[in-house]
């Protein structure tokens, strides 16, 4: 269940960030923070709950890797963040790299 639990921290992960970017917008400031805050939370306690059974290192390394490889992603099909080739490199090496923690644990 704690790979479970890092999982969807990893996915909540990407939540305030967009929050974060909603928050530039003058309209969206408020409602911009208090979703960065939500998710903040959120992704927290699930990564709690998964250290419990996994390793802080093994965890957070899964836990940012899932965070940023999909507020990459988010990025490039929402709002418009530049993409190239060596871009999306970068990002299977980070997938590649939270698979590679995943097996060796």
């Amino acid at each position: 269940m704690s790979w479970v639990y890092l999982t969807l921290a990893g996915l909540f992960e990407i939540g305030w960030p967009v929050g974060l970017k909603m928050a530039q917008d003058e309209n969206t400031r408020i409602s911009g923070v208090l979703v960065a805050v939500f998710f903040m939370a959120v992704s927290g306690t699930l990564l709690w709950l998964a250290q419990k059974q996994i390793p802080m290192g093994t965890s957070y390394a899964v836990w940012t890797g899932i965070g940023a490889a999909g507020t990459f992603l988010v990025g490039v099909v929402f709002y418009g963040d530049p993409s190239s080739l060596g871009r999306y490199l970068g990002v299977t090496l980070i997938i590649a790299g939270v698979a590679t923690l995943k097996l060796a644990h």
